[in-house]
């Protein structure tokens, strides 16, 4: 196999189970104004992922929640999922009324309450305990 073929199919096959996972776990709302509010209005419970694209952490933090939300469907059907991107809205009002301290923060909103939050924690223990006191939370 000469090299530049080897090197092709290498890159070809770490882009599979990235892939793979992409089409089990729907894609992440895109937050703007009033996203998350209107969503709490309606009674859902709602995962919001404060992140950048050049964040190390938030790409981390983004396949655990990835894979779990793959391996438990009960998370999408429990709660909204939004991404907010820190670049443009790290300065909002939401930011600012939650006291978000960085990008890589993930937090559980349900009404006017949180839930719980995550700042820059990459553990799969920590995450899932998120996910799973937000869906705890939708079923009350």
């Amino acid at each position: 196999m000469k090299r530049r073929e080897f090197f092709a199919l290498a890159g070809a096959t770490m882009l599979l189970p990235k892939t793979a996972l992409a089409q089990n776990v729907p894609e992440m709302l895109v937050y703007d104004e009033g996203l998350v509010a209107e969503h709490l209005a309606k009674g859902e419970t709602v995962f919001v992922d404060f992140y950048a694209d050049w964040c190390g952490t938030c790409r981390a933090q983004d396949r655990v929640i990835n894979k779990l939300r793959a391996a438990n469907p009960s998370y999408d059907k429990a709660m909204t999922f939004i991404k907010l991107d820190w670049d443009l809205f790290g300065d909002g009002d939401l930011s600012k009324s939650l006291n978000i301290p960085r990008r890589s923060t993930l937090v559980v909103l349900k009404g006017d309450k949180e839930i719980g939050r995550v700042v820059a924690g990459t553990s799969k223990a920590q995450i899932k305990e998120l996910l799973d006191a937000g869906m705890a939370a939708a079923a009350s």
